[in-house]
């Protein structure tokens, strides 16, 4: 039973990740839409006030993924990252890139280097999904299993392009819906409608993707597909769709604030439906829960030290991004970073 509670804390760590983490990756590919500079100034200024605050902080739930991975199931650990080790590696370079072009953009005054930090953000912010939504795929399509090499048929197959594809459509998703809501917080209102409308095309093509994967997934993933077409997999994925109709109905009624929390729900609801249907195993259909789960007394230390964080850290998560909601927490200032101008800025 230990070992399911870790399991299910895993599955429920990645739907935060998916959501929190998605919204800023979602931010950075419509960064990389915008357009050119003059075309391009208004939302990337509201994409740099409404990400600086809490960017940083969405990626607690990356550490918070791995921590639960290696204590508590390292055949597991050991299995993902000797198989996938090329589009994991791809993605750690990748978030390296989107923090610090992202980081480094706002304070540089000079044209040509403020372009180089930019496209490394935007570029990054798709990159990182799609091969994380790989993985993803390459775990669901029974591809990787303990002690078998790394190959690119584990994470360059019909699964792992829809899920990278599918990662990188709910991160838009989730992007426009959050900057509608931002546009509004800002008072940036000509942009309301601008990322209202990006909500609703990335949102046709979540689904249009999602046609498109169930003949995939039924194909080159059995055991998933199984699962996923009944029970609480089913009931999961239905409740998704649910409230992704929701979220579009909402962006009519301009109810926006609602809407966030409707979209959220869609990618956390399709993760839930992705750990049902891959239940009682980690790896289908080779490694258990219960086969790849380490020591009895790691997983209850980690249990603890779970319990300890979220009592901790929880709190001050919830309040960070209320304050963030409420439009309480404002970026840096050039006086704040102490980014004082330089002969030849703007050059």
């Amino acid at each position: 039973m230990m070992a399911d509670l870790i399991a299910w804390l895993l599955v429920i760590a990645i739907a935060a990740y998916a959501c929190a983490g998605g919204t800023d990756y979602g931010a950075g590919f419509w960064d990389l839409l915008a357009g050119g500079a003059e075309r391009g100034k208004r939302p990337r200024w509201l994409i740099d006030h409404a990400m600086a605050p809490v960017w940083e902080v969405n990626n607690v739930w990356l550490i918070f993924i791995l921590i639960l991975m290696w204590t508590g199931f390292p055949l597991m650990f050991q299995a993902v990252f000797e198989a996938l080790w090329l589009p994991l590696a791809l993605a750690a370079v990748g978030q390296l890139l989107r923090g610090a072009g992202f980081a480094l953009r706002k304070p540089t005054h000079r044209i040509a280097q403020r372009r180089v930090y930019g496209a490394a953000f935007a570029i990054s912010s798709l990159l990182t999904p799609f091969f994380l939504g790989a993985v993803l795929g390459g775990i669901a399509s029974g591809r990787v299993a303990v002690d078998v090499p790394a190959s690119s048929d584990a994470w360059a197959n019909p699964t792992s392009l829809m899920a990278g594809l599918m990662a990188i459509a709910a991160t838009a998703y989730l992007g426009a819906v959050f900057l509608c809501s931002d546009a509004r917080r800002f008072g940036a209102h000509d942009l309301v409608d601008y990322f209202r409308r990006r909500a609703w095309a990335a949102f046709a093509a979540l689904v249009v993707l999602a046609l498109i994967a169930l003949p995939v997934t039924r194909d080159d993933a059995r055991y998933v597909w199984d699962n996923l077409t009944s029970g609480l997999g089913l009931l999961m994925a239905i409740l998704a769709g649910v409230c992704g109709l929701a979220t579009v109905l909402l962006l009519v009624r301009r109810l926006y604030g609602w809407s966030r929390y409707t979209s959220v729900a869609t990618v956390g609801l399709a993760v839930l439906a992705w750990g049902f249907a891959q239940r009682p195993y980690l790896l289908p259909t080779s490694l258990t829960v219960s086969q790849a789960a380490g020591a009895a007394h790691s997983l209850r230390w980690l249990a603890i030290v779970t319990l300890i964080a979220v009592l901790l850290v929880g709190p001050a998560l919830v309040l960070v991004y209320r304050l963030d909601t409420k439009g309480r927490l404002e970026p840096l200032t050039d006086t704040d970073t102490s980014a004082a101008r330089l002969p030849g800025d703007d050059a």
